[in-house]
């Protein structure tokens, strides 16, 4: 359990993030990845060095998708440590340690304390300063496979991230692998779902390609196996930024995220959107709720 206390004008002010230990772990086939890019991702996987950042705002799903690559990984073949603010999940075969700024224990301490132990594999949970970054960078580039968490709203703005962190253009092109951004969006109940086609008003709302006009789409009811929401369980919605040489090239030239980002897209990249639309039009989830969580982008266009 997090507690945070804040003082207002009314009075103290407090927040408690539950953390359900009883909860299962997810394999990264269940979390909703596309097989295009869970394949790009298990592949990544097999690399001995670099760094994968996973990014996306509080509570989008990050810790479970970096202990879903961590379960996919043999635990009993590698030597694999983490640094964690808190520990959410007990992983067989891997060390945790639970960071503690107030003992001294920061994350990039932990990272120069950890990398005495040899390992393989470093999960850092989170890159939260320079001393933090330069050090995952540094361990990424002297042999070691580097996970970690950035807040950024899109994948290419991790690179953006990094940068203004104050970490040379060349080190971050050299070490960086890939960033998964992602996003939770509620599943329509299938008790209470109601079909309908897609409008040319939705179509203007969510930037749909106008071939998806007339298309049978779900909308959310409310019920009460859903207790009224018209929601029952989430889903990851994923975008998948491959580091290739043309990216490299671009963040060496700190060129911006927009660009970067627009690169990748011609390259084959799903944003955001794109694979939440997919997810609409395969009846899991709703425009409405497409709206909620993703922005639109220049080519939300399914392909």
């Amino acid at each position: 359990m997090c507690i945070s206390l804040n003082a207002t004008s009314l009075g103290e002010r407090v927040v408690l993030r539950l953390l359900d230990k009883s909860a299962r772990l997810y394999e990264l086939g269940e979390l909703g990845m596309c097989a295009a890019d869970r394949g790009r991702v298990e592949g990544l996987l097999e690399r001995t060095y670099g760094i994968i950042l996973v990014t996306g705002p509080t509570g989008s799903g990050k810790s479970t998708t970096l202990y879903a690559a961590l379960q996919y990984l043999d635990s009993t073949a590698k030597n694999i440590l983490t640094l964690e603010d808190p520990i959410e999940y007990q992983l067989p075969g891997v060390s945790q340690t639970q960071v503690s700024p107030k003992k001294g224990m920061a994350f990039a301490t932990g990272l120069r304390a950890v990398l005495r132990q040899d390992p393989d594999i470093i999960m850092v949970g989170e890159i939260r300063d320079e001393d933090t970054a330069r050090m995952a960078v540094q361990s990424s580039l002297t042999g070691h496979l580097v996970f970690s968490t950035l807040h950024t709203n899109d994948a290419a703005g991790a690179v953006s991230r990094l940068l203004d962190l104050g970490i040379e253009p060349y080190l971050v092109a050299s070490s960086l692998l890939a960033c998964v951004a992602q996003r939770l969006v509620r599943i329509v109940c299938p008790h209470c779902r109601s079909i309908r086609a897609i409008t040319s008003e939705d179509v203007q709302k969510l930037q749909l390609d106008v071939r998806t006009r007339g298309v049978p789409a779900s909308f959310a009811e409310g019920c009460d196996n859903c207790a009224m929401t018209g929601y029952f369980g989430r889903k990851g919605i994923f975008e998948l930024l491959v580091v290739d040489d043309d990216i490299r090239e671009l963040i060496v030239r700190r060129s911006k995220a927009s660009a970067i980002k627009a690169r990748a897209t011609r390259a084959g990249m799903t944003t955001l959107r794109q694979d939440g639309i997919r997810k609409l039009l395969n009846g899991e989830t709703t425009i409405d709720e497409l709206t909620r969580v993703t922005y639109a982008d220049e080519a939300s266009e399914v392909k």
